[in-house]
């Protein structure tokens, strides 16, 4: 299988090191990710077929294979097997857009938008931006890609009379961007980081297995009269993504 990427690596295994074989596999394998032989998409090798390439049982195999998944260097895809893995999206906790933290790492973010429209403000919402219950909000569904690998799922309501976002400007920048180019300048926020299992409608759009743990972030934030302009509820695929806080001591 000359297109097969494991074929890339010169495996040594030494049997009478005191190196547990596993551990072996699994160090050449995360060398071959760091200096670039495979590359972030690459599919490895049926397990049963390394192993007998390797002279390894399978279990040995798999525990080599594991110690890379826990390390989020592969990750495991139902249908489609162990991949290596993209580089995870570092981003640190402050009041910014997805889209500009993406753009300013130098990747390439895509935005698909799944829902634009005005609809009645549930308890929650009209609570979070200080409206009477049922009054019309302009609520945006966007699934965020990067990479052409899907990152995020964004749900966003806005009070429907401060702004007039089109499907067309969500689709090329930011949400925030967006704001700011109608005269909306966030300015402060109120966040909420934690963690759930995909539903099976945001598994199938996050391309990940039904019950994987996603990181969640519920957001309220301010322009600069303090007053609320959006609420925010997104969840992001926790095998690249991770959020950065910087502790200070006062």
């Amino acid at each position: 299988m000359t297109n097969d990427p494991m074929n890339r690596i010169a495996f040594d295994i030494d049997r009478s090191s005191p190196v547990p074989l596993y551990f072996q596999v699994s160090q050449q394998i995360e060398r071959a990710i760091t200096d670039g032989t495979l590359q972030p998409g690459d599919r490895l090798t049926n397990e049963i077929e390394l192993a007998d390439q390797l002279g390894l049982s399978r279990p040995t195999l798999r525990r080599a294979i594991e110690e890379l998944v826990r390390k989020g260097m592969l990750i495991r895809r139902r249908g489609i097997g162990t991949q290596v893995a993209r580089q995870r999206v570092s981003r640190q906790v402050e009041l910014s857009s997805l889209y500009d933290d993406l753009e300013s790492s130098g990747q390439q973010p895509r935005t698909e938008v799944l829902e634009h429209c005005v609809v009645d403000a549930g308890a929650a919402v009209a609570e979070a931006l200080e409206l009477e219950p049922g009054a019309p909000v302009l609520y945006l569904e966007r699934l965020r890609l990067t990479s052409a690998e899907p990152l995020a799922i964004m749900r966003n309501w806005l009070p429907a009379n401060i702004v007039k976002i089109t499907r067309a400007q969500l689709e090329q920048q930011g949400l925030y961007r967006s704001l700011r180019a109608h005269g909306i300048y966030p300015k402060m926020a109120n966040q909420r980081i934690g963690a759930l299992s995909a539903k099976a409608n945001e598994a199938r759009l996050l391309q990940v297995s039904r019950g994987a743990p996603l990181l969640s972030m519920t957001r309220t934030t301010y322009n600069t009269e303090s007053t609320p302009i959006e609420y925010a509820q997104h969840v992001y695929r926790s095998d690249n993504y991770v959020i950065e806080v910087t502790v200070v001591d006062r």
